[in-house]
């Protein structure tokens, strides 16, 4: 996977960086870790420049956030119960947690997008229950694009500077994308084993 992605972005530039960052939120095994990351070291190295890039990353992460949050909103409030009946083992998920959710998104739903965009687990799963609970679609731009901006300046600069510094690099990419990815899975498939429903929906 990661030969790919470098392929990608070296390949397709800008225009690579911002499909990779709107994949990455519309299938999240794809990390934007390794994606912006990438980016930051090919800055480091004199082959990208760095506001072009954070322009990309930003644009593709809004967008792919974007699918989740007009998937929520079709689903729809209402039509979520059957669906936690249904998958809420997969999802580890109950309806008294969804009707918590509403509550906390009703009072404070722009703050919660914006710090989750800082969490690598739920930055792309806090979309869907912010179109579920119909939470303005400007703000839920305006409030993903910022903390987006803020997440992958932080993931490019500290590409910048391992790229400025280390030769090489390319060669540990590869082995650090299935290190991010195999935490993300044993993460959930730890809460999918432990977890156990306390209430009936």
């Amino acid at each position: 996977m990661s030969d790919w992605i470098i392929n990608l972005i070296d390949g397709g530039g800008y225009w690579g960086i911002a499909f990779l960052m709107m994949l990455e939120n519309v299938f999240p095994p794809i990390p934007s870790e390794l994606i912006m990351g990438l980016g930051g070291i090919r800055v480091g190295q004199g082959r990208m420049e760095m506001v072009p890039l954070l322009i990309a990353g930003t644009a593709g992460s809004t967008l792919g956030n974007y699918f989740w949050y007009g998937v929520g909103r079709l689903l729809g409030f209402h039509r979520l119960r059957p669906v936690v009946r249904t998958c809420g083992r997969v999802l580890t998920v109950e309806w008294r947690d969804v009707r918590r959710l509403n509550a906390l998104f009703r009072r404070y739903g722009p703050g919660i997008v914006f710090v989750f965009r800082f969490m690598p687990a739920f930055r792309t799963m806090v979309s869907l229950p912010a179109g579920l609970f119909r939470m303005g679609q400007v703000t839920f731009l305006l409030w993903t694009a910022a903390g987006a901006l803020i997440w992958n300046l932080l993931l490019a600069g500290g590409g910048w500077w391992l790229g400025s510094r280390i030769t090489g690099i390319d060669a540990w990419l590869g082995p650090v994308t299935w290190v991010v990815v195999g935490v993300l899975a044993v993460v959930y498939v730890w809460r999918l084993f432990t977890w156990k429903p306390r209430y009936s929906c």
